[in-house]
């Protein structure tokens, strides 16, 4: 089992992975690096073999196949996961790492948005975006992680070993952040600067299909993860709904004793009828989701006695 592994995932990076595979030498010498290609087609691959990277492949496009694939392959007490471009400055490295072996944090975030990345970010829907998605998240979950699409992150063995990745692309970090909330791990946020790509990196994200697929993603797992909560939200808009349309109807008959829109009155019943079904949906999904946290939680403790075993 590594000590340390520094996990980059990679497509089209050539401008820029050799000096991060170099940063992370300097930065963390005892780590073992990994950079996994994603289909590149440019010269990624030999620089960064040339560098002294330990270089692997993932065949399935997509951020989140690769990493899915990373943390299956490789065994290591910390993993410090980083992009390819150039973006995030490893100085930084030893902060995260220290805080997941030493602090025994289960995630540590590398947070770009309190420091430059509204400065140095030239793309302002990616601004916005960041922002959104930071806001809706802490108050959806009930948290406080400072920068919810950073993909400069630590994490500790039993972390890498028990999350279900589900997402193929960029909405992986999304994925991440709410899995660890949600099972009440220890999450530490670091404080980093940031710097927009250099002249000739291109980066791979898109604006608006990527934004709309991590927005996509965030309901999703507010719905799975947060069942009582989603259900009763939806119950509360259909009730309404069918109050909103009912109210007419019932002050025509009580003015004319005659029921002068029959259909609404039928529309409304199934409404209501949904509304009622909503809620109780979301209370029988809540009791499994709970079921579903304790499994996790035996899970986790058995990952985490063959850890021990293999420290011994």
């Amino acid at each position: 089992m590594d000590e340390i592994a520094v996990l980059i995932p990679c497509y089209n990076e050539e401008k820029t992975i050799g000096k991060v595979v170099e940063d992370a030498k300097k930065n963390l010498p005892n780590a073992i690096i990994y950079v996994y290609d994603n289909n590149s087609s440019d010269k990624t691959v030999e620089i960064a073999r040339a560098a002294g990277a330990v270089v692997r492949f993932e065949h399935r496009q997509g951020k989140g196949n690769v990493i899915r694939t990373m943390f299956r392959e490789i065994d290591a007490k910390c993993y410090l996961m980083i992009d390819g471009d150039d973006t995030y400055p490893l100085e930084e490295a030893p902060k995260l790492v220290d805080a997941v072996l030493n602090e025994n944090y289960d995630m540590v975030v590398g947070d770009r948005l309190s420091s430059t990345y509204y400065k140095e970010n030239k793309r302002p829907f990616h601004n916005f975006g960041n922002s959104l998605m930071q806001h809706s998240i802490n108050a959806l979950f009930d948290c406080d992680i400072k920068d919810i699409m950073t993909g400069y992150r630590a994490f500790g063995y039993g972390f890498a070993k028990t999350f279900p990745i589900l997402s193929k692309g960029f909405e992986i970090e999304t994925e991440m952040t709410i899995f660890a909330v949600t099972n009440n791990m220890a999450v530490k946020n670091v404080v980093i600067e940031y710097r927009d790509r250099p002249d000739g990196s291109i980066s791979k994200l898109n604006t608006y299909s990527d934004g709309f697929k991590v927005i996509k993603t965030m309901i999703k797992l507010y719905k799975n993860y947060k069942p009582f909560g989603f259900f009763f939200i939806l119950g509360f808009v259909l009730m309404a709904i069918a109050i909103g349309f009912f109210v007419p109807v019932l002050i025509d008959y009580l003015e004319t004793g005659l029921v002068a829109k029959f259909p609404t009155l039928i529309v409304c019943g199934f409404v209501g009828l949904s509304a009622v079904h909503s809620f109780f949906a979301g209370l029988i999904m809540s009791d499994i989701n709970i079921q579903d946290r304790r499994t996790y939680e035996f899970r986790r403790n058995l990952i985490q006695r063959d850890l021990n075993q293999d420290q011994k």
